[in-house]
């Protein structure tokens, strides 16, 4: 009885989206669930040579080569060490596979329109682009990313392209 109650309270409302959140230098993030297509520990990878810093490099996931991104490098956060917390999502972007590396996951909530808010707007913002929007869930603010324009085709294409290069040789 208890567990059709929690269960029946986790549904999924027509005015509402699922967001798997993160945390990543003491911030919490969400991303689109839709687009998770698995959580994965850290691993260690093969460096792209000539890759942006925040391009970790590549790794095999069942056959497929997916790039790995560190947002916290992308964010222009300081780098920290990896530990028993931190973990790989891979996405899914139009098909293909990237993985972002993020401090720790912790939740995959249900986030009403109306909890949802725009980023106020201010001079010199950085990787605003990243940023759909806020939302306002329990205590916490969190910041909703739009992974598409995060993990962009072409950084993805780049990627991939220099991989097939370092496996060729």
């Amino acid at each position: 009885m208890e567990t059709a109650r929690v269960l029946q309270e986790k549904t999924l409302q027509a005015n509402e989206e699922q967001f798997l959140t993160f945390r990543l230098d003491g911030q919490e993030y969400g991303i689109a669930i839709l687009k998770v297509q698995e959580i994965k520990g850290w691993d260690k990878m093969t460096p792209i040579p000539n890759s942006p810093p925040y391009v970790k490099g590549v790794l095999n996931l069942r056959g497929v080569i997916v790039p790995v991104f560190d947002l916290r490098l992308r964010f222009g956060l300081p780098e920290t060490a990896r530990d028993a917390f931190t973990v790989i999502i891979v996405v899914n972007i139009g098909g293909r596979l990237a993985g972002i590396v993020v401090d720790a996951v912790s939740d995959v909530i249900n986030v009403g329109l109306e909890q949802q808010c725009a980023t106020p707007e201010y001079e010199g913002q950085q990787n605003r682009e990243f940023i759909k929007g806020l939302a306002q869930v329990e205590d916490k603010l969190l910041i909703l990313l739009d992974i598409d324009r995060m993990v962009s085709p072409e950084a993805m294409e780049t990627t991939e392209a220099a991989a097939s290069v370092a496996a060729a040789q």
